[in-house]
């Protein structure tokens, strides 16, 4: 392992590693690592002969031994071409990154990966955290692979197989009548009770090193290059800042084949924009929306606790926070499923919007080299798929053949 210390993403204040850490003064911790150790003991060519996971990169990953680690065979999602669907929205470049088809069905597997590890590597027993979208499946799958206990505190309108799926993992698995926030209070308030340790984004240092390898994992795919611009869907934003420090830490040790920088897109809705707010507005802290509501419930994080780092990110990569509109979401989560067969979640479908208004605006060449991540797969959001589609109904006795020609075209 070549972590060298953690430090506080507020104001820099260096913490010891090996001991177990939640924020710092409120505020989220970094994990560091001894940059020229690994420069000078890792090399690129050794990632041929290991396992197609995330933990591959182990030299930037902080688990303590290789037998600590707490795996699905998360890692290596797909990159993929998309050209049809790059035409319809004027963005021929168009790649999408499909963690869909991780174990858990989205990219939270990456992030609870590598939280449960640490969590168990340092002694923790249970686990809890607030959710609204594919976070509770996440970290109760990993926390049965693990052996530990985990609670899982929902909003009463989080999608119905997210709902499902924390309890079918074995978790304790709760509705609220509230927001994600609401839940995120009776975490707090039930530590000292039960004893938990809280999962919730970025309260602890480890999810983001998860969600960074798809940052190292993109650079790896494409040959050590970068492409020109990242549309990532952002509600906590962990992906984002994962993926933003991956780059550094392979800049530093010489892995990339050039300097350039991807730049940062984060998407959201319109339902619930406070990054885009924030970023439009020149402020480097976010505010709640008044009533935030997405039908892209990864989205629905009125409160980031990272939401200055997503920003300061965004500004450093030179690229911006856009958000599309929340009634096209069904429209473009359709349009990408039915032209390239991708299981796009009405989070990314809003990412692809943003792309959409980002050339429209001139903000971002039409030909760039366009990465967009679809962070989950689906068939998680039924509510959303039978928005999306229309499917005629048909009287097997008296068959309406206009009706089929007509859906036909």
């Amino acid at each position: 392992m070549f972590v060298s210390h953690l430090e506080s993403a507020i104001d820099g204040t260096r913490l010891p590693a090996g001991t177990l850490h939640t924020t710092h003064e409120g505020k989220p911790i970094w994990v560091r690592y001894d940059l020229d150790h690994v420069r000078a003991n890792a090399r690129r060519e050794s990632l041929a002969n290991r396992p197609a996971t995330m933990w591959r990169y182990r030299e930037l990953m902080p688990a303590p031994s290789e037998d600590a680690i707490v795996s699905l065979g998360e890692g290596m999602s797909p990159l993929l071409d998309c050209p049809r669907l790059g035409q319809a929205i004027g963005a021929p470049g168009l790649r999408i990154k499909d963690e869909s088809q991780l174990p858990t069905g989205s990219f939270k597997s990456r992030g609870m990966s590598a939280a449960i590890t640490m969590a168990r590597a340092l002694g923790v027993t249970r686990v809890a955290l607030p959710t609204a979208g594919n976070a509770g499946a996440a970290a109760a799958a990993y926390a049965a692979r693990a052996g530990m206990q985990c609670a899982v505190f929902m909003p009463d309108d989080t999608p119905i197989v997210n709902r499902l799926e924390p309890a079918i993992f074995g978790a304790k698995a709760f509705l609220v009548n509230g927001l994600i926030g609401d839940c995120g209070a009776i975490v707090r308030d039930g530590m000292e009770r039960f004893g938990w340790f809280d999962l919730s984004t970025l309260k602890e240092p480890y999810r983001v090193e998860g969600k960074k390898t798809m940052g190292i994992e993109l650079a790896e795919q494409m040959n050590w290059r970068l492409p020109d611009a990242i549309f990532y869907p952002t509600g906590g934003g962990t992906g984002l800042i994962g993926m933003w420090k991956a780059f550094a830490e392979l800049e530093t040790i010489g892995w990339l084949e050039d300097t350039k920088k991807p730049r940062m897109f984060a998407c959201q809705s319109t339902g619930c924009a406070p990054i885009v707010n924030a970023f439009d507005a020149g402020e480097r802290f976010a505010t709640a929306p008044e009533k935030p509501a997405t039908m892209a419930s990864g989205l629905r994080v009125p409160t980031a606790v990272g939401d200055f780092m997503i920003l300061d990110a965004v500004r450093e990569s030179g690229g911006a926070a856009i958000a599309a509109t929340e009634e096209d979401i069904p429209r473009w989560m359709a349009l990408a499923s039915a032209k390239e067969g991708v299981s796009l979640c009405p989070e990314a479908a809003a990412a692809l919007g943003a792309i959409e208004l980002a050339i429209k605006r001139g903000a971002l060449d039409k030909n760039a080299d366009i990465v967009l991540y679809n962070t989950g797969a689906v068939q998680k959001y039924v509510e959303v798929m039978e928005r999306a589609v229309d499917m005629p109904k048909l009287d097997k006795t008296n068959v309406n053949w206009s009706a089929i020609e007509r859906a036909l075209g």
